[in-house]
C-alpha cells in the first residue's frame, strides 16, 4: 500500500508540473475590448461585500462599453442600498430586483438567468460579490476568451486564506484541478468528469450560452459553474479554467464555521454518489496519508510519496499565488480534513439538512 500510494503521489506531482506549464495566462496589458461587456453580479445579503466589489468593477480599464447588472435576490441586510450608494449616478449600473424563485430552481442559477436575460452584450462576465478585480481583469478575461477561441473561460482568482482552517482546505481548490485534470483535453472534451470552473469569475460568449440552453440548463445544480461549462461543451463549445492569480482575489470563507457549512452544501454534489465519494476519499488517503505515516516509521518509499505530495502542493501554490511554506508540508492533514467534510456533506444531504443563504437545498 505504501509503494502504491507513493507511486500515485509521484504521478500526481508530475501531472501538476505539466499543468502548471500549460495553464493559460492572461496578458498583463490586454488590448481594449471592442465589444460590449455585460457584468452579471447576483447578490443576496452581501452588505459589506458588494460595495468594494462594485467599486473595483467600475474602476476597470480597457472596457469602453461596459454595463454592470446587479440583481438583488431578496436581501434583507441593506445590500441594495449599498449598491445604490456606490453606483450613484453611474449610467453603466442597473440594479434589478429578483423575482420569486420558481419550483425546481436554485437561487444563484435563477438570479443569473434573470441577469442574462437583461444583458445586452455579446460577452457576459459572471462575478461573485466577494471577488475583488484588478483594473485590467475584465479586459484580460475577455482577451483570454477571444484570443484562444473559447466559449467560456474561468480565470481562477487567487484564493485568500487567513485562518488555520482556510489554509488547510482552500489550497485544495486549485491543487485539485492542477493535479488531476488534463487542461487542454478538458477544454474540448464533452466528458463531464473533464470539467472545471469557478463561478467567482467567468467570462462567456452570450451566443454559446444560448446554444447550451442558458442558465436554465443548470437550474437545479448546486455547482452551477462546473455544470455550466459541461453544458457549454456538450453543445459543441470549448471552455475551462485559466490563470486568474493577478486578475482577482477572493476570500471565499472567513474561518471554520463558514468553511464547514460552505463545503457541506456542495461536496456531495461534487463527488456524485456515496460510492464515488468513498472511492475518492480512499484514493486520497492511500496516496497522500499512508505514505507520510509510513515515512514517520522510517519507510523510504513513504518518504518519497510524502515529498512528491509536498512538491505537487508547492507547484500549485506558486502557480496560483498561494502560500507554499509551511502549508504544503501539512498536505496529509488537508486531505484528512477534506475527507471529513465529504462525509459530513453526505450525512447532511441524506438527512435533508442542507441550506444556503436561508434557502433549503433539494
Amino acid at each position: 500500500m505504501v509503494r502504491a500510494g507513493s507511486a500515485a503521489a509521484v504521478v500526481v506531482a508530475g501531472h501538476t508540473a505539466v499543468n502548471a506549464a500549460l495553464l493559460r495566462r492572461p496578458l498583463a496589458a490586454p488590448p481594449a475590448v471592442a465589444e460590449r461587456v455585460s457584468v452579471l453580479l447576483p447578490v443576496r445579503d452581501e452588505a459589506g461585500q458588494v460595495g468594494p466589489c462594485l467599486r473595483a468593477v467600475l474602476a476597470s480599464t480597457g472596457v469602453p462599453d461596459l454595463e454592470v447588472l446587479v440583481l438583488d435576490d431578496g436581501s434583507t441586510d441593506g445590500t441594495a442600498a449599498e449598491v445604490r450608494e456606490v453606483a450613484d449616478d453611474d449610467v453603466r449600473v442597473r440594479l434589478l430586483a429578483g423575482g420569486p424563485l420558481p419550483p425546481g430552481w436554485l437561487g444563484k442559477p435563477h438570479a443569473l438567468h434573470q441577469l442574462a436575460a437583461a444583458a445586452r452584450g455579446p460577452v457576459l462576465v459572471c462575478l461573485d460579490a466577494d471577488v475583488r478585480l484588478a483594473p485590467h481583469a475584465l479586459a484580460a478575461s475577455v482577451d483570454l476568451l477571444r484570443r484562444h477561441g473559447l466559449d467560456l473561460v474561468s480565470p481562477y482568482p487567487r484564493q485568500v486564506a487567513l485562518t488555520v482552517a482556510e489554509r488547510l482546505v482552500q489550497p485544495l481548490l486549485q491543487w485539485s484541478w492542477l493535479a488531476t485534470l488534463p487542461l487542454r483535453l478538458a477544454e474540448r472534451s464533452p466528458r463531464p468528469s473533464l470539467s472545471a470552473a469557478n463561478g467567482q469569475l467567468m467570462a462567456l460568449d452570450a451566443a454559446a450560452l444560448r446554444r447550451a440552453g442558458g442558465f436554465a440548463a443548470v437550474r437545479a445544480e448546486v455547482l452551477d459553474d462546473v455544470a455550466l461549462v459541461r453544458a457549454v461543451k456538450a453543445a459543441g463549445g470549448r471552455g475551462g479554467v485559466a490563470d486568474g492569480t493577478h486578475l482577482a482575489t477572493c476570500r471565499m470563507y472567513d474561518g471554520w464555521p463558514a468553511l464547514r457549512d460552505g463545503y457541506a452544501k456542495s461536496l456531495w454534489s461534487a463527488t456524485g454518489s456515496p460510492a464515488a465519494a468513498a472511492g475518492l476519499v480512499a484514493g486520497l488517503l492511500l496516496a497522500f496519508v499512508v505514505p507520510p505515516l509510513a515515512a514517520l516509521g522510517g519507510s523510504r518509499a513513504g518518504l518519497l510519496g510524502w515529498a512528491a505530495a509536498v512538491a505537487s502542493r508547492v507547484v500549485a501554490a506558486r502557480r496560483t499565488g498561494g502560500r507554499a511554506w509551511p502549508d504544503a508540508l501539512g498536505h496529509p492533514a488537508s486531505v484528512v480534513v477534506l475527507g471529513s467534510l465529504v462525509v459530513r456533506s453526505w450525512r447532511l444531504r441524506r438527512a435533508g439538512g442542507l441550506a444556503w443563504k436561508g434557502r433549503s437545498l433539494p
